[in-house]
């Protein structure tokens, strides 16, 4: 019995030892598990409650109520746009755009809204901010805003692109042509110059390509505007390196004439009949007949006059980029993407966007309305032959013969004598 007794106290001394210590040695390393998560690194927080719902009411409020808290005039300001044409803009992507539907997460809460996403994209391009400025306002994160801009970049020209990044159709091309013939220019469709936009982080293996006298990276966009800064045509991409001539090379700006497709024109200038519109351009450009450049020395009055005219109507894709890079800033500052496809479609959705702008507002800026484009139609000399046909097939035979005409230095001589002339008497009694 004794025996047995002592067996029994044995073993529950071990147990309780057993328990006491195990018990010892769990404190002991959760303490030091403790003190070894208080070393590490503090890990990035993957979810902050941004309380989203909140920066669509205050949105709404400040700008879309029925009693906003900021003006039409202010709204203006900050979309770059009016009210009317950005809900266009908005409703236009919403329902086309996936991206841009509101949807509810896995708990049941509302995504952001349509309006917080184009504003967050809108607000971006107008001011070239970084992607978390407008965090604290909108309630959307970094990663979020630049979705947004990537997805509001890609519907802009998804949507709108065929309509305000396009040719000019017969009717455009009748009234630039009388607008030219009011200037001054009969035949005058535009002027054409380029712009650079610097690459900042433009990949190393390529600034020797891009980097300019300058010393910096840029991207080239030659474009044709129109008195009213609308942009005919935008061909960006080139390098940095090359100048206006060595761009031309390479642009589709005459496809359409040298593959049958554009209108043919028909004007009058110092009694001699031609068919084949022009641009206005500076010196660079080589003496084409669908090019027309200034005096750089003009030794008479007549000379005089038609440089003072032709740098002034020239200055039309001037003012152009210099409205394009005041609305959207991200245009005017150093390109931060490094993909040169998400630069390009940025550039093009500005474009876009700016064309949009100029159809809303010409009214409230033109020097021309419809009153003096019926009389000048009715009295000018340019037109365009709508008996034309544009579905011709163009042979290689035809394209050449084209091209050659379009750089006939004979021609371009002639044209330009006949302008000034042309100009001396339109103006001539002006300037007395």
């Amino acid at each position: 019995m004794a025996s047995s007794s002592n067996d029994n106290l044995d073993e529950a001394l071990d147990e309780e030892f057993d328990n006491i210590f195990q018990q010892e040695m769990d404190n002991y390393l959760y303490s030091y598990g403790d003190r070894q998560e208080a070393t590490k690194p503090r890990k990035k927080r993957v979810f902050i409650e941004r309380r989203r719902e909140q920066g669509h009411i205050q949105l709404w409020d400040d700008y879309f109520s029925e009693n906003p808290t900021f003006s039409l005039y202010q709204f203006r300001r900050r979309f770059r746009m009016n009210k009317p044409l950005f809900m266009r803009i908005v409703d236009r992507l919403s329902g086309e755009i996936s991206f841009f539907q509101q949807r509810r997460d896995a708990t049941g809460r509302n995504g952001f809204s349509a309006l917080q996403k184009c504003t967050a994209a809108i607000r971006m391009l107008a001011y070239g901010c970084a992607a978390d400025a407008v965090d604290e306002y909108l309630r959307i994160g970094a990663t979020t805003s630049m979705k947004c801009m990537e997805h509001f970049v890609d519907g802009i020209i998804f949507c709108f692109g065929d309509e305000y990044l396009r040719r000019p159709t017969a009717e455009d091309l009748q009234r630039l042509l009388i607008i030219g013939d009011i200037r001054g220019f009969p035949g005058m469709i535009g002027s054409i110059d380029c712009m650079h936009w610097e690459w900042k982080n433009c990949p190393t293996a390529w600034k020797g390509q891009y980097t300019r006298a300058s010393g910096k990276p840029t991207i080239v966009l030659e474009a044709v505007a129109s008195q009213d800064l609308w942009i005919w045509h935008a061909f960006f991409g080139p390098p940095g390196t090359l100048n206006d001539i060595n761009i031309l090379d390479r642009s589709p700006v005459f496809d359409d004439i040298l593959e049958g497709r554009a209108p043919e024109v028909n004007y009058i200038v110092n009694g001699n009949e031609y068919h084949l519109g022009y641009y206005l351009t500076d010196g660079i450009y080589p003496k084409w007949a669908t090019f027309i450049q200034s005096i750089k020395l003009p030794q008479s009055q007549k000379a005089s006059l038609f440089a003072n005219k032709q740098e002034g109507c020239r200055k039309d894709v001037e003012r152009a980029f210099g409205v394009l890079q005041a609305r959207f800033a991200i245009i005017k500052n150093p390109a931060l993407t490094w993909d040169k496809v998400k630069i390009g479609n940025i550039m093009r959705a500005c474009i876009i966007l700016h064309n949009m702008i100029v159809e809303d507002e010409r009214d409230g800026y033109t020097q021309f309305n419809v009153t003096e484009f019926q009389q000048a139609e009715s009295a000018g000399s340019s037109r365009v032959d709508y008996s034309y046909s544009t579905e011709m097939p163009s042979n290689l035979v035809d394209m050449m013969a084209t091209r050659t005409r379009l750089r006939d230095r004979a021609m371009h001589q002639q044209l330009k004598k006949d302008l000034v002339e042309h100009i001396w008497t339109k103006f001539s009694r002006n300037q007395h």
